[in-house]
């Protein structure tokens, strides 16, 4: 068997075959036996077709598949897109650093980090963290005055237009003050 590794030293082997020829049955059935052996092992899966809605960590997908079977990590792509899914521990730092082309990245939680962020309290005015750090804005729908602070934006959270041209105006203040990435004036 010839064995060939890419330019990072890894091992890359194709399992080939036509559609239906159990290409993704026999790499579930190796999976558990390689990562038993010590072998930290990836699945790279190109997706014929649009891959919307077969996301890595989606039931009954192969690559959902290749990971439940013991896959140290999961891709899928077609022309247009990909994704994956990786065990490791990683940081939100980690995971912005993928994204190097985005002129905007939205983090979903991270309340108790130094990130500007946008807060959402619904239904509960006990919710509401009077001690967050870096608030750009508060979305509620409920009666939040003289908690917030002074110049706070408050948005209802059907306003999804607003909320949308604050993050707008906020880049485009950004990109015309010259700013380092990542810092955004409140």
């Amino acid at each position: 068997m010839i064995i060939k590794k890419n330019p990072d030293g890894q091992i890359v082997v194709a399992v080939s075959g036509k559609k239906n020829s159990g290409k993704t049955t026999l790499i579930e059935a190796l999976l558990p036996l390689l990562t038993q052996a010590g072998v930290k092992v990836a699945v790279v899966k190109h997706h014929g077709h649009r891959f919307e809605g077969d996301i890595p960590d989606t039931p009954e997908t192969d690559t959902y598949r290749f990971f439940r079977n013991g896959a140290y990590a999961t891709a899928i792509f077609d022309d247009e897109l990909f994704g994956s899914v990786v065990r490791k521990t990683v940081t939100e730092s980690d995971l912005i650093a993928q994204f190097a082309d985005a002129g905007l990245i939205l983090l979903e939680g991270f309340k108790h980090t130094d990130w500007p962020k946008i807060l959402l309290v619904r239904d509960d005015p006990a919710t509401y963290d009077a001690n967050a750090a870096n608030v750009l804005a508060v979305v509620t729908n409920v009666d939040l005055e003289g908690r917030i602070p002074e110049n706070t934006p408050v948005f209802d959270p059907d306003d999804r237009k607003s909320i949308a041209a604050m993050i707008l105006d906020k880049l485009a203040g950004e990109r015309e003050s010259g700013r380092k990435r990542g810092e955004i004036e409140r």
